[in-house]
């Protein structure tokens, strides 16, 4: 005598009890979810950052200061002291790659209270350089506030 292993399946449950238990896991997948959207308005307000960058230019002289951008936005350098009230330096923003400053704007005949108005496009290293242009008889005296996000 041959034996046959057999198994014996259930039979396939009714199309009316599939469709139910579909049913009611659509409810309870509904009631999990909240559906809503967030909301745009919790999103949180950026800060602007303002750095202050003190130093000397010397007569053919150069100072280049690095900074850290944290979000996309207007970056603004801002001469606010020059100790010649008639001297020019040169006054520019860039991006910083640990060692040099790649120049993206610049303004060669910067007195106090000049800007150099520029955005960042993405976050990361950014610098502003203050530099003699060959006009400075003597060395200056500057501070630059440098505002960002």
């Amino acid at each position: 005598m041959i034996f046959h292993a057999y198994q014996r399946t259930p039979p396939l449950m009714p199309r009316r009890t599939a469709f139910l238990t579909l049913l009611i896991f659509a409810a309870v997948t509904a009631a999990c979810s909240t559906g809503a959207a967030p909301d745009p308005g919790t999103q949180p307000t950026p800060v602007e950052v303002t750095e202050v960058f003190e130093g000397t230019v010397t007569v053919n002289g150069a100072k280049t200061h690095p900074f850290m951008v944290e979000r996309a936005g207007t970056v603004t350098a801002r001469l606010t002291v020059l100790s010649d009230a008639a001297a020019t330096v040169g006054l520019s923003l860039g991006t910083w790659n640990g060692a040099t400053c790649a120049i993206i704007l610049a303004n060669d005949a910067a007195a106090a209270g000049v800007s150099v108005i520029g955005t960042a496009q993405a976050t990361g290293q950014f610098c502003v350089r203050i530099y003699d242009v060959g006009v400075l008889s003597a060395a200056v005296n500057y501070a630059v506030d440098v505002t960002h996000f």
